[in-house]
């Protein structure tokens, strides 16, 4: 559950992308979303009634859950209906840690910004690997002519090594952020 001051800090938008506000925003979701599936099967095992028994939420910014909690008991008895695919009280099962932290699936194709983001990510990645073959293909054509000086062909070997660097770099970067961010809180 998530909720912020919709009159606050608008002006952020205007300076930073909409996708890397959402990357730091997943950045809270993916440390807390393992114990959160964690937690959730312990309150299945407890029940529904005795939930805050099993959860401990001693500050203001856990009201969200108590009310969300209080609104999930009175509605629906405290439990979710899964429309008849798995029986009452149960949760689907645990997906492997990968599935569960997959951003790509839960986020990146439905949402406009980093989508969009996404695509042109790895268009500047294709066009990085481009350049840096290009420029390998350039010295290595114009090695025995006199075309090109000694400094010249330095300087397109060095831009692309730099190409190739910063490509492989925005692979990573890509596969972190877009596709798959684990988190492991003894680290942090």
């Amino acid at each position: 559950m998530w909720g912020s001051a919709k009159n606050f800090g608008n002006w952020i938008s205007n300076i930073i992308p909409q996708w890397m506000l959402h990357m730091g925003i997943n950045l809270v979701v993916d440390s807390d979303l393992h114990l959160i599936h964690i937690e959730e099967r312990k309150i299945v095992e407890a029940g529904s009634a005795n939930w805050l028994k099993t959860c401990f939420v001693p500050t203001n910014s856990d009201a969200f859950v108590v009310g969300f909690r209080r609104w999930l008991k009175k509605y629906s008895g405290g439990k979710i209906d899964w429309g008849g695919k798995f029986s009452a009280g149960t949760l689907p099962p645990t997906p492997p840690r990968e599935q569960l932290m997959d951003r790509y699936w839960s986020h990146v194709v439905n949402c406009k910004s980093f989508h969009s983001a996404y695509k042109s990510l790895n268009a500047l990645e294709v066009i990085l690997q481009v350049i840096s073959v290009v420029s390998v293909g350039i010295v290595a054509e114009t090695r025995h002519s006199v075309i090109m000086s000694t400094t010249g062909r330095i300087t397109m070997v060095s831009m692309a090594m730099v190409c190739f660097a910063v490509s492989r770099w925005l692979a990573r970067y890509i596969y972190k952020n877009f596709h798959y961010h684990d988190y492991n809180h003894t680290l942090h």
